[in-house]
């Protein structure tokens, strides 16, 4: 097969329809993730769809090549990805989402799961070569039954979820996935939800679905401000990731929604190891051991992460991009609704969840920043950075995941992105003038490696 080598990322497949991602391919991947599924013993795969307009035809697709080798489909239709997650931890061990995740409208991709893990880096290689080289081995015996996880999935999550009292919230779904069923699992939790854009619809005709980008906060925002809600929570495209407002407007980013969840996780698991991505603030691991935690600093990467934690055996874990990963009372995989219920869980036993949300520690600090590259250039670039990257004591730097320098009073990071082609930059520091200082410092190592840097707006 002639396929398009830019599609496969560091932990999933994706690409724009139909330049690079077509049927043809779609079947492919699912010859080829099915040969391998069989040759470890797996013989039934679970394929759900987020909302996007070429989900329909793709996992149709996806589903005709895991059948044409041999594999018993279970097909759960329209889902959020982390209902196939759950899919492929109750129906059986594999599983493929056909999403686009946050991307414009016109990507679509495939996140997978293998056995019971989320494949990443040489899984997907494997996938490709056996694409390029057609080496699957085609069989009788395939089969596709439906089943539909929807109720099952929110009894999962209801007998959970225990409010100490019943709370009032606004939901954002931008159109997304998570519109079918997030709602309705908040209402069964206890709560009285207003909705914005729940419809689902492709086209993403009123904003973006991507919570960490404070412009598609804005309608959110606006719904707080003019009613009496007390929260409000927003989902990605396909429902994976969470968004935090509180009433007064102020966005608490995921590494802040982690320190609630350390505390909470850490009184019923001791001593347990929290894992985070290089993005998160450095205020948080301070705050995992004040909580009686081991903090784990780790590469950005939903599959990278959850490697991670079952490598750690680690209750919790999280991404500043907002995918939080429950393995304590959970299975392990990022799931927005599920990570939205443990936090109005926390905070309905205060009297006001907004100066709870807000008394977290913070720091001044940049968003996410992008820098564009050409195709592959943000590797070689960060390679280059590793290099350069000599600071006086006491900055520290790392390595793990581009690179991070740490100092005293705030960090800088440039990593390189593994969906785009871009490279992402950010900044805080404990004041201003320290978020000013690391800023130019960082921006002084980057030109010296890239003259022509220029700061983008970030990409879907």
């Amino acid at each position: 097969m002639q396929v398009a080598a830019s599609i496969f990322k560091a932990y999933d497949i994706r690409g724009v329809v139909p330049a690079t991602v077509t049927e043809d391919v779609a079947e492919g991947i699912g010859k080829a993730f099915g040969s391998i599924a069989l040759a470890q013993g797996e013989s039934k795969v679970a394929v759900g769809r987020d909302g996007r307009l070429s989900g329909p035809s793709l996992s149709a697709a996806l589903m005709r090549g895991l059948q044409a080798v041999g594999i018993e489909v279970i097909d759960v239709g329209m889902v959020t990805t982390p209902m196939l997650y759950f899919a492929a931890n109750t129906l059986c061990n594999s599983g493929i989402q056909v999403t686009g995740s946050h991307n414009p409208k016109d990507y679509n991709g495939f996140k997978m799961v293998m056995a019971g893990r989320a494949i990443y880096g040489d899984d997907i290689q494997a996938i490709r070569a056996m694409m390029d080289g057609e080496t699957w081995s085609l069989k009788d015996g395939g089969t596709r039954r439906t089943e539909d996880v929807t109720q099952a999935y929110q009894a999962r999550i209801v007998s959970d979820i225990k409010l100490a009292r019943p709370m009032k919230i606004v939901v954002d779904c931008g159109n997304g996935i998570a519109g079918a069923t997030a709602p309705d699992i908040f209402r069964a939790i206890g709560c009285e939800v207003t909705e914005l854009f729940s419809e689902v619809d492709g086209n993403f005709p009123n904003h973006h679905p991507d919570p960490s980008k404070p412009e598609n906060l804005q309608d959110l925002i606006k719904a707080l401000q003019a009613g009496d809600a007390e929260l409000g929570l927003a989902f990605d495209g396909d429902g994976d990731r969470l968004g935090i407002v509180t009433k007064d407007g102020q966005n608490i980013y995921p590494d802040r929604q982690m320190m609630l969840f350390a505390r909470d996780v850490l009184s019923r698991v001791p001593g347990g190891t929290i894992v985070y991505d290089v993005k998160c603030s450095q205020r948080l691991a301070p705050e995992i051991e004040a909580a009686g935690g081991v903090p784990l600093m780790y590469k950005t990467g939903h599959s990278l992460i959850k490697a991670k934690m079952k490598e750690v055996d680690s209750p919790l874990g999280g991404e500043m991009s907002g995918h939080i990963f429950f393995k304590e009372r959970w299975y392990g995989f990022d799931d927005g609704t599920y990570a939205g219920c443990r936090l109005l869980e926390i905070v309905s036993q205060a009297l006001d969840a907004g100066e709870l949300l807000n008394s977290l520690p913070t720091s001044f600090s940049t968003p996410e920043l992008n820098v564009p590259c050409a195709e592959g250039e943000q590797h070689t670039a960060v390679t280059a950075l590793i290099k350069a990257a000599h600071f006086d004591a006491p900055a520290k730097v790392n390595t793990i995941d581009g690179v991070r320098v740490d100092w005293p009073d705030g960090f800088g990071l440039i990593r390189a992105s593994n969906t785009t082609p871009v490279l992402v930059l950010r900044f805080e520091g404990q004041t201003q003038a320290a978020l000013d200082r690391i800023q130019a410092d960082m921006l002084v190592l980057l030109r010296s490696v890239k003259p022509d840097a220029v700061f983008a707006a970030p990409a879907h």
